[in-house]
């Protein structure tokens, strides 16, 4: 994920997002309103309404079905692109960009100026009706310019999922190689500086299972630290993995939405092959027999 600058060397800020430790309790979400509902910041931002009006977002991402299911929470903000299409619709200075990095929507010539809302790709400028000005999470700018180190949303984490920090180009782009970010849509070629930990795989499907044996009479038993290969006819990897007490097992990391898989069980010197299907998404096969 290169990232070009041009001549700047200047720090700035930018948000890391672990999903694997974002638990939806929405502290984050809550410190923003409790910041600005009612609040008005000269130069920064006008006030958003008590209710409504959310400029940080938890969505849901939900993989597998029936007793077999996992929950990823993935927080979303402005991602203060560096090369950002809302600063480019908004040519008079309506929404611009700070050396810091920080992209800032102007409470006063932003006034009026609802086209602006539908300039951002991923969504996230929102509508204030009340004082009629579009509206994004700007890195509480009032509270970095006053001193703080972070911003409120990062500071209320409990989990200390989000993570914020001011850095240099090369020093930014170290971190994201060394800790394997991504972004959200890189497709669409705007440079965000909000970067996610464990996105690639909450967003990838998921394949789960149960393996048991027939031990007669009618009884089934788990089967516990049995090996379980996964076949992927869309790339043609094997992946395998353990069972665990509850002979249950989970692959995750298949990025193809549909493929052709094959399951086998390696077992005292022995591998069986206990399931053959499509698969479309994520899928939960239930019980295998081995």
């Amino acid at each position: 994920m290169e990232r070009d600058h041009g001549e700047s060397s200047m720090s700035g800020w930018a948000l890391i997002i672990d999903v694997s430790l974002c638990i939806n309790c929405r502290n984050c979400v809550i410190a923003t309103k409790d910041e600005y509902a009612g609040n008005a910041f000269p130069g920064y931002s006008a006030p958003h309404p008590p209710e409504g009006l959310e400029t940080i977002r938890i969505e849901r991402h939900v993989r597998g079905e029936g007793s077999l299911i996992d929950v990823t929470y993935i927080p979303k903000t402005c991602n203060h692109c560096d090369d950002a299409p809302c600063v480019k619709a908004a040519a008079d200075g309506s929404i611009y960009k700070r050396p810091d990095g920080v992209v800032v929507i102007d409470p006063v010539k932003s006034r009026g100026r609802r086209d602006l809302v539908k300039t951002c790709p991923y969504g996230m400028i929102e509508w204030n009706d009340q004082e009629q000005v579009p509206q994004n999470w700007n890195f509480d700018a009032h509270l970095l310019d006053a001193g703080w180190k972070e911003p409120r949303c990062a500071q209320a984490c409990p989990t200390r999922a989000i993570r914020a920090l001011k850095a240099e180009d090369a020093e930014l782009q170290d971190i994201v190689e060394k800790e394997h970010l991504s972004v959200i849509h890189p497709e669409f070629g705007t440079k965000p500086r909000v970067f996610y930990r464990n996105l690639d795989d909450a967003l990838s499907h998921l394949v789960a299972g149960n393996v048991c044996e027939d031990i007669g009479d009618g009884r089934l038993r788990n089967l516990e630290g049995v090996e379980v290969v996964l076949h992927d006819s869309a790339d043609g990897s094997e992946r395998s993995t353990t069972t665990d007490h509850f002979g249950d097992f989970r692959f995750s990391g298949l990025t193809s939405q549909s493929s052709v898989i094959e399951l086998r069980v390696r077992k005292d010197g022995t591998e069986k092959i206990i399931a053959a299907r499509e698969r479309t998404g994520s899928v939960n096969l239930g019980t295998l027999m081995y």
